[in-house]
């Protein structure tokens, strides 16, 4: 008898049998089943066999056991069920359909996307179950050729081309991602069924398109944040960056100060410049910096033998193969016009005898070559995945272990064949982890300011979608699709704001981002190596940001008068002033004291200090609040403050100071004070 591999079950519940060698029959596979289940009356839910021999069914406890001591029964395991939901990245962050929404006061929520363009079309833009346009409203739809508003998207500008309609995917995903309207049934051929979503479902979306083809251009930027400001957007989020620039002449910076100034919150990507230190970009203390992290939801890529062997891979893979075997390419099965070696790295112009085939390669490569041969999948073997992508033929990667295990098979048998199954998704009790691409500080504007500030899901996203855009798959045309980047993470914590915004109306743009900080998810050290440099003050955690207990608020002058302790000119502070600026010596301040919700300090590694951190919170809890304070350090140094602080009023305020004891430290030096406790509920500071 065939042996059964995993098996999964529950008592009273399915159960799960996954076979090592799927070759019997149909009618024998089924007979098997049967068998193994013969003394349960209607036991058997399902039967399994194209790609792997097993079968579900419902067992008590002692079935299981029963079945668990059986010959050729390998594994057993539970039936337990996944919540597959497109935009699970609000789910993770706790901000579901369950979660506080006041309708009223949402659809009165006006999001600026200053992007690429956008695709009106698309469901997420639909505009049903929405009200009238708000009376705030100040703008106007003129989108340009082609294109008509709504009461979803209530304007549109556009500073390029002829239209403020999307023909590549980026404005689209980060306007549906920011404030969508909800749309069920939303998949990549199958793959991750469920309902996409903004934070703000009936929010209203004002777009500016500012980006075309060759890039985006500091003009249209300047000139969009300046009609988002009087048109009377809440929330603007631009997923665009250019490197480190001075903030005075940085339009991101200089329009996000003015937006700033009406009360507008500003959310701008961090960058995807990998884990080198000091690659951050927007790190005007003013804009919501964010970083791209995962979720719990892991997408998994099985890779099955010849001889029926599963080994787990990586990708996001659409195409179903059936469960068909295929002959397995690799070096010189794969190619009779290159070396062994550059065969089995499917090196560019080597791939001439792969039709009909999976191919095998050592490197991750161009998967393009391997469908131009006219082979129908690949495995390839890729040391570190941590942001698995479509491709256009059948794709799965596995990792070291896995490769070699898999490549071992190919080489030892004489007629290797295999499949590769289309994607799962798995727990992934890891996440949330920065993701390798986004970029690290510390700051190396500000180097006493934190960036990123926050981190949000930015991996593998699912969100509307140009059916002009290319995909993986050339030729293919769809509505939703999946990207990655930071790009994907800054439209996130642009929804959260606007949602904090639709409950606390009337606080601050700085009391809205202090709100966010102090609120978010401790996140893991041990498996994000460059702690807050990578994930700043942590996860996005939206349900809680509405309830920070005490704010850290900046007002203009402050943020000015930081500048001028900076020596910057009185030129360029008065640019973003927005009017004549004056610096003194009495009124500047330093970086270490701007009232910032983190607290950080760059220091000689020569000897033991001491730093001092003042701040002033604002209650925004009930009156007569009392608050114990914790304060997160690092290694080698010591925090004093104290240890209780009772603001009798609601807005009430009070100053304290910061005493950071160190021993001999690195050069630069993170010292960030972010927990707080008010009774008997947790908050960040």
């Amino acid at each position: 008898m065939a042996s059964l591999g995993l098996m999964l079950c529950l008592f009273s519940v399915l159960l799960l049998s996954l076979c090592q060698i799927p070759t019997a029959i149909e009618d024998e596979r089924k007979a098997s089943h049967f068998c193994f289940v013969c003394s349960v009356e209607h036991s058997l839910v399902r039967s399994y066999g194209r790609s792997f021999n097993g079968f579900a069914a419902k067992l008590t406890e002692s079935e299981r056991d029963k079945l668990m001591g059986m010959e050729g029964v390998v594994s057993v395991f539970p039936n337990t069920v996944y919540k597959l939901l497109t935009t699970r990245s609000y789910e993770f962050m706790g901000l579901g359909d369950k979660s506080n929404h006041v309708p009223k006061v949402e659809s009165n929520i006006i999001v600026g996307v200053i992007d690429g363009g956008i695709w009106p079309e698309s469901k997420s833009f639909s505009d049903e179950g929405i009200g009238p346009i708000p009376k705030k409203w100040k703008g106007t739809c003129a989108g340009g050729t082609n294109f008509t508003c709504n009461r979803k998207v209530i304007g549109a500008r556009h500073y390029v081309q002829n239209s403020a309609r999307d023909k590549e995917p980026h404005g689209s995903h980060t306007a549906s991602t920011a404030a969508g309207n909800k749309v069920k049934g939303v998949s990549v051929n199958g793959v991750v069924k469920g309902t996409a979503r903004g934070a703000v479902p009936l929010g209203r979306i004002a777009i500016y398109r500012v980006c075309e083809p060759a890039g985006c251009n500091a003009d249209g930027m300047l000139a969009a944040f300046d009609d988002a400001i009087a048109d009377g957007v809440d929330v603007i989020t631009i997923s665009i960056g250019g490197g480190v620039t001075k903030v005075d002449i940085d339009p991101i910076a200089i329009g996000s100060f003015h937006a700033m100034l009406k009360g507008i919150v500003t959310t701008a990507a961090v960058g995807n410049d990998g884990s080198k230190p000091g690659k951050a970009s927007n790190l005007a203390p003013w804009i919501i910096s964010v970083a791209a992290g995962s979720t719990d939801r892991k997408f998994v890529t099985n890779v099955v033998n010849g001889e029926g062997k599963t080994i787990p891979g990586r990708s996001i893979n659409d195409f179903d193969l059936k469960g068909k075997k295929y002959p397995l390419a690799y070096g010189k099965t794969a190619s009779s016009n290159c070396t062994e070696e550059l065969a089995r790295g499917c090196a560019s112009g080597c791939l001439n005898t792969v039709k009909g085939k999976i191919v095998v390669c050592d490197v991750p490569n161009n998967v393009m070559e391997q469908k131009a041969g006219g082979a129908v999948g690949t495995i390839l073997h890729v040391t570190d995945v941590d942001t698995p992508g479509l491709g256009p033929i059948a794709v799965a990667t596995l990792d070291d272990s896995n490769y070699e295990a898999f490549r071992s098979y190919v080489l030892s048998s004489p007629n290797p064949q295999g499949t590769i199954l289309k994607s799962g998704t798995v727990k992934d009790n890891d996440a949330p982890i920065v993701a390798s691409f986004s970029s690290r500080g510390p700051n190396t504007l500000f180097s006493d300011i934190l960036k990123p500030d926050i981190t949000a899901p930015g991996v593998n996203i699912l969100a509307a979608y140009t059916p002009l855009a290319q995909t993986a798959l050339p030729g293919q045309s769809v509505d939703y699709y999946f990207m990655t980047g930071t790009s994907m993470a800054c439209p996130h914590v642009a929804g959260v704001a606007a949602y904090v915004k639709t409950l606390r109306p009337d606080w601050s743009a700085s009391a809205v981002k202090s709100a966010i900080m102090t609120t978010a998810w401790a996140m893991n050290v041990s498996k994000n190596a460059d702690a807050e440099f990578a994930y700043g003050s942590g996860y996005v955690n939206p349900s809680v940001a509405v309830e920070p207990g005490l704010v850290y608020e900046i007002a203009k002058e402050d943020y000015l008068n930081m500048l001028c302790s900076l020596d910057y000119s009185s030129k360029g502070i008065s640019t973003l002033a927005g009017g004549s600026f004056t610096c003194s010596e009495q009124s500047k301040l330093t970086m270490r004291n701007l009232n910032y919700p983190a607290m950080t300090a760059k220091v000689s590694g020569s000897s033991s200090s001491d730093i001092t951190f003042s701040r002033t919170v604002t209650n925004v809890g009930e009156k007569g609040s009392t608050y114990k304070q914790n304060c997160l350090g690092i290694q080698n140094s010591a925090s004093r403050l104290s240890q209780r602080l009772s603001i009798s009023s609601h807005r009430g305020r009070r100053s304290l100071s910061l005493l950071q004891s160190l021993a001999r430290v690195l050069l630069v030096f993170l010292v960030l004070c972010r927990r707080l406790l008010f009774g008997r509920m947790d908050y960040a500071m």
